[in-house]
């Protein structure tokens, strides 16, 4: 399933291969995300142009709207939206947790209250594994609790528990699923958490890890810490987690966080950040953030990245995007969006190819010195 490739020399940087059901996917890889199974203002030839090994989708969203009938008659996600590569998707413990209208925890499940139309719905973490199957996609994330920062310790330790015993209900009810028939080679990933909190994190990774699953996620962070308390907490448990099996760090998604993440062994990464901001007028470059709407790009006739070689990058200028912007197109959040997922996924190559080279660390400084000290004006 999962096999490590190399190991930089000068760092804990992976190079590996997973294998799915619908195709192998090289890591260090970053997952965009398309929660409603749509990443947002972008054709998936596009995506699939960009380099794209993987989607990421959201349990919840889903299972709200369209609603699993309809995925179910379409023949699972993969051909409902067309794309056969492999999929990903996130149990959706975090969206019932910060929009749902109410909601309520037990050991047993969750009850909560849909922000869409307020009807009420129950969930079990075998419930949760069901949908997935359901909806076929290759990577399956248990139902866990994720608590914000900050947390008390007592508070965290009650949802690290609960996120041990739903783990565990999670992987038994789909060891019980596969003896009743043939069933697709889904996979699915333990999640740890424990919020800032090491002990609690140590309990819970070798917990997580003696369940046995297919990957190893580390939840709870990207919550509202500071940069240094996340590479900490992603440095800490990493260290935890076997190394013959993958690590995805949920939600780490700004340039500079993927690669510190890397260099502490972490091998997967999901994040809204590409598009949201495209949409919001911000591109993302080798020498930081350009904020296309200001008044500085007016007459700027460069490319939005001169080292990128995306589409947007090719053809058009700083000027004509800030234009478009400014004449409320939807080509302009159409055009940011593709150049910021082109551009992540093009950092993830390039964290790989530095890693088959032994150069991650000498690609480390480097990127940041650039990414944080140019101005782009």
């Amino acid at each position: 399933m999962f096999t490590l490739i190399q190991q930089d020399k000068n760092s804990k940087a992976r190079l590996g291969k997973l294998a799915t059901e619908h195709g192998e996917i090289e890591t260090p890889v970053f997952m965009p995300v398309g929660t409603h199974a749509t990443v947002k203002g972008l054709y998936p030839k596009d995506i699939l142009e960009s380099g794209a090994q993987i989607m990421l989708s959201n349990t919840y969203h889903l299972f709200l709207r369209p609603g699993m009938d309809v995925i179910r008659k379409a023949g699972g996600l993969h051909k409902f939206i067309s794309w056969e590569k492999p999929i990903l998707t996130d149990s959706g413990g975090y969206q019932v947790f910060s929009l749902a209208l109410l909601r309520k925890l037990s050991d047993k499940g969750v009850e909560f209250q849909s922000h869409i139309d307020g009807f009420k719905h129950f969930l079990t973490p075998e419930d949760v594994v069901d949908i997935q199957i359901d909806l076929g996609s290759d990577i399956m994330m248990p139902l866990d609790e994720c608590v914000h920062y900050p947390c008390t310790k007592d508070h965290a330790e009650v949802a690290m528990k609960r996120t041990l015993g739903w783990a565990n209900r999670s992987r038994k009810h789909l060891l019980e699923h596969k003896k009743h028939g043939p069933t697709k080679k889904q996979l699915l990933f333990g999640i740890v958490q424990g919020a800032t909190y090491d002990d609690l994190r140590k309990i819970c990774a070798k917990e997580i890890v003696d369940i046995d699953f297919d990957g190893y996620a580390i939840g709870g962070v990207s919550v509202g810490e500071p940069s240094e308390l996340i590479y900490n907490i992603l440095d800490y448990s990493a260290s935890l987690l076997p190394s013959e099996k993958p690590r995805y760090a949920m939600g780490i998604g700004y340039p500079p966080d993927i690669v510190e993440a890397v260099d502490r062994g972490i091998d997967m990464f999901d994040c809204v950040v590409p598009t949201r901001y495209g949409r919001n007028g911000t591109a993302f470059t080798s020498r930081g953030k350009v904020p296309i709407k200001n008044a500085a790009y007016t007459e700027d006739l460069r490319a939005l990245d001169e080292e990128c070689l995306c589409y947007v990058c090719k053809n058009f200028s700083r000027s004509y995007l800030r234009h478009l912007f400014n004449a409320q197109e939807m080509l302009g959040l159409t055009l940011l969006s593709l150049h910021n997922v082109y551009y992540f996924l093009d950092l993830a190559r390039k964290i790989r190819e530095a890693i088959k080279k032994n150069q991650f660390s000498e690609f480390k400084k480097e990127f940041l010195s650039k990414y944080n000290n140019s101005a782009c004006a």
